[in-house]
């Protein structure tokens, strides 16, 4: 793409903001050379990095990106055999550290919440030189001193240096102190010149010390003397300090020759971390400016939904949809100046070049944009003085080199077109140009104030009018941009507001053709259609939002109804228990006393009558079943009828069909609500038969025919779990505490069966296989709760 289309459309000033969300001189010099690409995949690619570093910020807050440095300068003199200083080599460890964190940071985040991809294939190219790093940081502190500790050597150096540089201070102090230094001595200090410590003489008396004289003070007056009692001394100083700086030297030399030799490793460290900033930067200034992420085709479709010029102020710039692509290929915008044509071109123009080089765009969830080829753009006054071109030269030298390279899968924009010369020849300039390029197949965006041109909308197929707001009643444009919709002119309606004078408005409104008049008259009754559809669609929007919430309100309390209904019975079915429970016990207890009474008062009551007064006792308790009850299980594929019982999933509650609505919908009854529901949450139960009456309770004592076992040998598998089925319901009404079921060994399917569906049943406390002596592998003995 062009450099000048940067410049034109202001990319150049996005990638200047975007400079300051970057870490590093890395990070930015990637985003100094960011140009758009018009690869589909790259741009996808680059789209879901940008996309990705937005999720990790948004769930993190952060990320550790701290000393990353440029160390490819260092590498390079390190393999080449150069000595590397203490700074550089910090750099090297610092940004080893730096490739550490990160790619321990990344790996954490992809393991515990969303999937990162990219970023973790990103981070798996590092490979941590954890040796290194220690080593240069045990020699080299952060402001790029050797420590004492990088050697034995150094350490014993430094304790002698030391030492020596005490006496020597030791020796100056008491020289100083003395009673005759005060009249000798300019100053009662000790200094430095020269690397060897020394002390200020007056002139008069430089021959009492002896010595060397190192330096002398501006006036001459003062004389910087080493004296002789400390020559040796000083030597002595200078020759460890020169041991000192061969260490130094022999320290930085190993630690430049193993930095060479992890040269490759470093340099995908690196560029890893180089591109870690760059993305993450785009992820910052995405946050920025509330932008999200679009989605990318390479048909030519457009479809911006709130879009805003990114390089305007939130506060001030004004949304605007922006679609082209699918059912246009050319939008002509008509409309006075001022009133936010260009700032729609550029808008579009920018979020274009921003999504192909993986910026997110300034613009609501949802959004797409194409990836084209070449973005041209003619906007503004680009009137060339060296070369003697006006206004209109200018663009047609520009529109003249758009039309010798566009082609189909280009997006062309243009400002006011043929503006600049004869109104007559100019509309029909533009009328011509705007014909070859829609010819050509290319996406096309034009602004002009010529009338000519709106109908220009009208007789093309593809070519949609659209126009910028103004409102009369402010005199001010609303920068709403109005598709579908040619503008029209305020002139009169302005005038009058400004207090011009009725008749000479009327006189100007006789010089302008009835047709004109007509137009104007259209497109106002246009502008006010399209601004109340827009009200009634956002009142309907709203009303859709507010009976969606309460579809889910009421859904959620259906929810919490049933839960609280199944709670309750539940907790009054483990009282009626107790209750019962209770009353067994009594009965026994009464039982207990009859015997007692019968033994030692001889009283006439039979024992079979007791057994059988305790067998009434026991049939008058009724068993209660548990209110939740089992899924039913599905036995054949039912076609839904109206009028049929259901079971709705999602709710664990049955319930009526009313009516289909769609393919995939019916309208279902339960208890007084109406409801909505999904084909697939739907579980067919039973076709009700007309005038068929059913006992609502049915209470059975032991006297039932129920066998303390089943036997399902011989069985097929889908009759035997309805049969299971059948007897464990029997067997809970006969309040029996354990029964066995028979299913055999065989290959070990229908056993397996019936254990999954045991296990799932609610009033099943336990299963287990039969003993021995019961059967073995090839018996299921339940016990119930």
């Amino acid at each position: 793409m062009q450099e000048r289309v940067f410049k034109v459309l202001e990319f150049t000033k996005v990638r200047e903001q975007l400079l300051e969300h970057a870490s590093s001189t890395l990070g930015k010099d990637k985003i100094k050379h960011l140009v758009p690409s018009i690869d589909f995949e790259e741009v996808v690619k680059l789209q879901d990095e940008t996309d990705e570093a937005a999720t990790v910020l948004r769930v993190k807050g952060h990320i550790p990106l701290a000393g990353i440095y440029d160390i490819r300068a260092h590498i390079k003199r390190s393999v080449i055999g150069g000595v590397l200083s203490p700074h550089e080599l910090f750099q090297i460890a610092s940004i080893i550290h730096a490739s550490r964190q990160m790619k321990r940071f990344i790996e954490e985040f992809s393991e515990d919440r969303t999937e990162i991809p990219i970023l973790a294939e990103e981070v798996a190219k590092i490979i941590p030189l954890t040796d290194l790093e220690h080593a240069i940081k045990q020699a080299i502190d952060e402001s790029g001193e050797v420590l004492d500790g990088a050697s034995e050597t150094l350490r014993t150096l430094r304790h002698q240096l030391r030492a020596n540089e005490a006496r020597v201070r030791e020796k100056l102090e008491s020289m100083i102190r003395s009673s005759s230094a005060q009249k000798m001595l300019s100053d009662a200090i000790i200094t430095i010149r020269n690397d060897r410590f020394v002390i200020p003489v007056k002139q008069e008396y430089r021959a009492h010390y002896g010595g060397i004289i190192h330096d002398q003070s501006s006036s001459g007056q003062t004389l910087f003397i080493e004296p002789q009692v400390i020559v040796q001394l000083n030597n002595q100083l200078q020759d460890i300090r020169v041991k000192e700086q061969l260490e130094i030297e022999r320290i930085l030399t190993e630690l430049s020759a193993r930095s060479a030799e992890h040269d490759s490793e470093l340099t995908v460290i690196v560029n890893v971390m180089a591109n870690l900033d760059f993305i993450f930067a785009k992820a910052r200034y995405g946050k920025k400016i509330k932008a999200a992420k679009p989605t990318m085709n390479h048909e030519g479709r457009i479809s911006l939904f709130k879009a805003r010029h990114p390089l305007i102020s939130i506060d001030e710039v004004v949304p605007n949809d922006i679609l082209l692509g699918k059912d246009y290929t050319t939008i002509v915008i008509t409309g006075p100046n001022t009133g936010g044509k260009t700032v729609t071109l550029k808008t579009l123009g920018l979020c274009s070049l921003m999504a192909q080089a993986g910026l997110q765009v300034p613009a609501q969830d949802g959004s797409e944009l194409a990836v084209f080829d070449a973005i041209y753009a003619d906007i503004g006054d680009e009137q060339s003085i060296e070369q003697s071109l006006s206004t209109f030269s200018s663009h047609m030298v520009n529109i003249v080199d758009i039309l010798g390279r566009v082609d189909f899968n280009s997006l062309v924009l243009f400002d006011e077109l043929g503006a600049g010369t004869d109104p007559q020849e100019g509309a029909a300039l533009a009328i011509s140009i705007l014909d070859e390029v829609h010819r050509r197949g290319a996406r096309v965006v034009a602004t002009t104030h010529y009338p000519e041109l709106k109908a220009y909308g009208y007789n093309r197929e593809g070519v949609l009018n659209a126009s910028v707001e103004f409102d009369v009643e402010t005199l001010s444009p609303t920068y709403k941009l109005l598709l579908g919709v040619p503008g029209r002119s305020n002139a009169f309606e302005i005038s009058k507001r400004l207090g011009l004078n009725d008749r000479v408005i009327e006189a100007a409104r006789s010089h302008v053709s009835e047709d004109t008049n007509q137009i104007d008259q259209m497109i106002a009754s246009l502008e006010e259609s399209k601004r109340q559809a827009e009200i009634e669609y956002q009142e309907a929007r709203d009303y859709l939002k507010q009976a969606e919430k309460l579809h889910h309100d009421l859904q959620k309390q259906m929810m919490e109804f049933y839960d609280k209904k199944d709670d309750m019975l539940e907790k009054a079915a483990e009282k009626a228990e107790t209750i019962l429970e209770d009353a067994k016990k009594e009965a026994e207890s009464v039982i207990r006393d009859l015997r007692k009474m019968r033994i030692e008062k001889h009283a006439e009551v039979k024992e079979h009558e007791l057994i059988d007064a305790k067998r009434r006792l026991q049939e008058a308790a009724p068993v209660i079943k548990r209110s939740k009850q089992t899924a039913v299980k599905k036995t054949k594929q039912h076609t839904l009828m109206p009028g049929d019982e259901v079971k709705v999933l999602s709710f664990n509650s049955n319930g009526t069909l009313l009516e289909r609505i769609s393919d995939s919908e019916w309208q279902v009854q339960m208890g007084i609500m109406k409801m909505k529901v999904k084909e697939k949450d739907l579980e067919y139960i039973t076709t009700p038969k007309q005038a068929e009456t059913k006992p609502l309770a049915i209470v059975r004592g032991r006297d039932a025919n129920v066998k303390l076992e089943l036997d399902l040998r011989g069985e097929r598998y889908e009759d035997a779990l309805l049969r299971v089925e059948k007897y464990i319901d029997d067997a809970l009404l006969a309040n029996y505490p354990r029964v066995s079921i028979i299913h055999g060994k065989g290959t070990g399917a229908l056993r397996q069966g019936v254990q999954e569906y045991l296990k799932n049943h609610r009033s099943v406390k336990k299963i287990r296989f039969g003993e021995a002596g019961e059967g073995g592998s090839g018996v299921t003995v339940v016990e119930f709760k």
